[in-house]
């Protein structure tokens, strides 16, 4: 349909196959024909370990889109946890927020708990503020403390404002402490709260203007 030049979008024809839209901003026709719109929508999951992120897998696991009770609307989820992660995670389709909330110059934090084996000490966290190398460049944890520990394992709460493919796990594993348990607890003023996993829940309109506060949107919803 597009190399026949029967779509267009904001009534221009377009012909280039993989051509990105945000359907919520923007109008997209067929044969001059509007398609309708879907109605913004915002979720938070709790994420269980095994479900994943992406919305296509061709292992049949189980997706965290399949945790949002809505039937007919192409949601996505905003960011990833690998298959082994925890927590929160943010699903919409709104397309604009989600790229805000996901590049990394728009600083917004993810909070996370994170169990690792050992006990990592001063040096070690200082190690983690500073950055560490990574094959595609320097990673840095915003922020990390101890919260508590035990007899052969720490929980630490890290706080970063990127996001690379498993990022957690690879920063902590250079500095030889293997991570047991990961939770993430919070993206940006949105918290994991007492959502139990599994389930999810509608966003508030407070929690949606705090999110676009956080990363600067302006505009719709």
């Amino acid at each position: 349909m597009i190399t026949a030049g029967r779509v267009e979008v904001d009534r221009q024809m377009v012909t280039e196959l993989g051509t990105r839209v945000d359907p919520a901003r923007q109008e997209v026709r067929l044969d001059g024909m509007p398609l309708p719109k879907s109605k913004p929508q915002y979720y938070a999951v709790n994420k269980p370990t095994g479900v994943v992120s992406t919305n296509r897998d061709p292992s049949g696991r189980p997706r965290v889109i399949d945790l949002v009770p809505l039937q007919g609307v192409r949601l996505f989820t905003i960011g990833r946890l690998d298959v082994n992660s925890e927590g929160l995670i943010l699903v919409t389709n709104d397309g604009e927020l989600a790229n805000r909330l996901t590049h990394p110059r728009y600083g917004v934090d993810k909070t996370y708990r994170v169990q690792v084996a050992g006990k990592p000490d001063r040096t070690v966290l200082t190690q983690l503020r500073r950055g560490i190398r990574l094959a595609e460049g320097i990673a840095r944890v915003d922020q990390v403390r101890v919260k508590s520990r035990y007899k052969e394992s720490t929980i630490l709460e890290m706080v970063l404002r990127e996001g690379r493919n498993r990022e957690i796990r690879r920063v902590l594993a250079k500095v030889g402490h293997k991570v047991l348990r990961l939770v993430r607890t919070a993206v940006g003023p949105v918290r994991l709260g007492k959502l139990s996993p599994g389930d999810s829940r509608p966003l508030t309109r407070k929690e949606l203007e705090a999110l676009r506060r956080a990363s600067r949107v302006v505009g719709s919803g």
